[in-house]
This record gives C-alpha cells, sequence and structure tokens, in this order.
C-alpha cells in the first residue's frame, strides 16, 4: 500500500451510514464509501488522477499539494 500523506482528507459521515471523503485543496474532488477507509481510498486515487490531468493540461497544481510533484 502507498501512503500519499501530502493530499489532505477531510471525512464525514452521512445519515444514511456511508462515508464522504473530500480534498479541501481540490473543490469538487470526492467520493463515498461503505467506511472510512474505502472512501479515503477512492478520493486519493481520483485527487490524483485529477493532479495528472492537471499537470498535462499545464494548470498550475494547488500549493500544499506541489510537493507530490517536486523534482
Amino acid at each position: 500500500m502507498v501512503t500519499i500523506d501530502p493530499i489532505r482528507v477531510e471525512v464525514e459521515r452521512e445519515a444514511d451510514g456511508r462515508v464522504l471523503a473530500s480534498v479541501p485543496d481540490l473543490p469538487g474532488v470526492m467520493a463515498y464509501g461503505a467506511n472510512e477507509g474505502e472512501a479515503i481510498r477512492k478520493v486519493k486515487t481520483i485527487a490524483l488522477q485529477v493532479l495528472a490531468d492537471m499537470i498535462e493540461d499545464g494548470e498550475e497544481v494547488p500549493e500544499p499539494l506541489r510537493v507530490l510533484f517536486a523534482a
């Protein structure tokens, strides 16, 4: 398993029991899971894809996440 520490994830439990994880530094990046671990894994996967797309498109990566791509 890979640990991706610089990605800050917020987690909250919905009334129906599902867990919602979001990445505050990437608005709109969120994922549901049956439990906290699943939601976090899903949202980090989405966040990495969004970041890769941003880099590919020449967009600037948000400051808190630039450390992921430092050479």
